[in-house]
């Protein structure tokens, strides 16, 4: 089980698990080719840390420190094998621990990554969708699994068997810690960027804890994005997650205030918004369409209407009919409650409360969303803006309580009080 570090000297021990767990174990898993004994051994690692740093104090470059540990340990284990054959039979070898044999000629698509390597071995298609979302977010998100079972409004339980089952069966299998090539890269391609999007979203907007953002996950995703996009200029659907990821960024510095809590997009000052970001958006945008050949895909969908808020100067200026029409389009393409939801909400905006109050009664019958929270949260701020106030107040509270991240749960409660008795 992943230890939960609390608290070390200024809390370097809690920020050094969240920032650098994933840096951590891709670094080890280079050498041991295995994941499951990787993330061991990172794991090891912060124990070290929380045994040594109050003692000795924190290190000038704590993630450097840490992925040195856990490559000592890497390099430990490797020696205690039996015999030669049996270390490279089982975990291998790094090429600076023994003289490995000659390699083929690297090919010309090939990419030194050692995160893309863990992006894709993690999403390998001997694993099922939920089991290599969940271990790439346990991986290179270094949410626990109680955090990525909110996410995925499933069971602990049912998290953990995914990640237990997913590290056995890369390990049974032999899987290379590689980015494939050719026709291979292209058949994995979407399970990557499905995980590369929740990755960004639980920095976007995190599902426990303290804090309401965690900027590290977004810049990896968003950096792993663009990675994607320089090696793959021909898929539209990778310069759409581009796209997407850019302009939800530039919003980063105006989603919080002084303290830290939430700013809703409405109350944003959009003077704050990054316009560099919301550049490259658009022209990663102009990309994916110049590129497409065919029906357009999910990604390049919500960078559209990602766009339109980005677009427009002031709240008041967001086209949200055409938000509404691309999320019915979206909705087409990838049928989803939590979809219906957001389109509902567009709806609202486009055509007022009264008309998205319907849509969203009967997103309350869907099991998925029985405890996602966003879901009270949005049907609280229709019944606020249609002037029923105690219901809204009653809504707000119960969104309160299934929101797992401190910040926000604070937000829906200031939300709930101002509804009054």
């Amino acid at each position: 089980m992943t230890p939960q570090p609390t608290a070390g000297p200024d809390g370097a021990v809690e920020t050094v698990f969240r920032m650098e767990f994933p840096r951590v174990v891709a670094a080890v898993a280079r050498i041991v080719r295995d994941v499951g004994i990787a993330e061991e051994l990172a794991q090891d690692a912060l124990v070290a840390a929380l045994e040594q740093w109050p003692r000795d104090g924190v290190p000038d470059n704590p993630g450097a420190w840490l992925t040195a540990t856990a490559r000592h340990r890497a390099v430990d284990l490797v020696r205690r094998r039996e015999t030669y054959a049996r270390k490279l039979a089982e975990i291998g070898r790094d090429a600076d621990l023994v003289t490995a044999p000659p390699e083929p000629p690297a090919d010309p698509d090939d990419i030194d990554d050692d995160l893309l390597r863990l992006v894709f071995t993690a999403c390998h298609p001997a694993l099922s969708a939920e089991a290599r979302t969940a271990l790439t977010l346990r991986l290179l998100g270094g949410l626990t699994t109680a955090e990525i079972a909110r996410a995925f409004l499933v069971p602990e339980a049912t998290v953990a068997q995914r990640i237990v089952r997913a590290k056995r069966t890369l390990a049974r299998k032999n899987v290379a810690f590689e980015v494939p090539y050719g026709p291979d890269r292209e058949a994995r391609l979407g399970s990557v960027l499905d995980v590369i999007y929740l990755i960004f979203n639980e920095g976007y907007a995190a599902t426990a804890g303290d804090d309401w953002l965690r900027p590290a996950l977004c810049e990896d995703a968003l950096r792993l994005a663009r990675v994607l996009a320089g090696l793959m200029p021909k898929e539209p659907e990778v310069h759409g997650l581009t796209a997407l990821l850019e302009f939800q960024a530039s919003r980063t510095a105006a989603r919080t205030g002084p303290d830290g809590e939430p700013v809703l997009l409405a109350d944003q000052n959009r003077a704050r918004w990054n316009r560099m970001l919301i550049a490259r958006g658009a022209a990663a945008l102009a990309r994916a369409d110049a590129v497409a050949s065919g029906p357009t895909g999910p990604y390049v969908l919500q960078a559209a209407i990602a766009a339109c808020h980005a677009h427009a100067y002031r709240y008041e200026e967001t086209d949200w009919h055409r938000i509404a029409a691309l999320y019915a389009l979206l909705a087409a393409r990838t049928p989803s409650p939590v979809v219906e939801l957001n389109r509902a909400v567009a709806v609202s905006m486009a055509e007022g409360p009264e008309a998205a109050l319907p849509l969203v009664d009967a997103l309350t019958e869907v099991p998925a969303l029985r405890d996602y929270h966003l879901l009270p949260s949005v049907r609280g701020d229709l019944l606020s803006r249609l002037g029923r106030a105690a219901e809204a107040r009653q809504e707000f509270t119960r969104a309160a309580e299934l929101a797992g991240n401190a910040r926000e749960r604070e937000m829906l409660r200031r939300r709930a009080e101002g509804m009054g008795g």
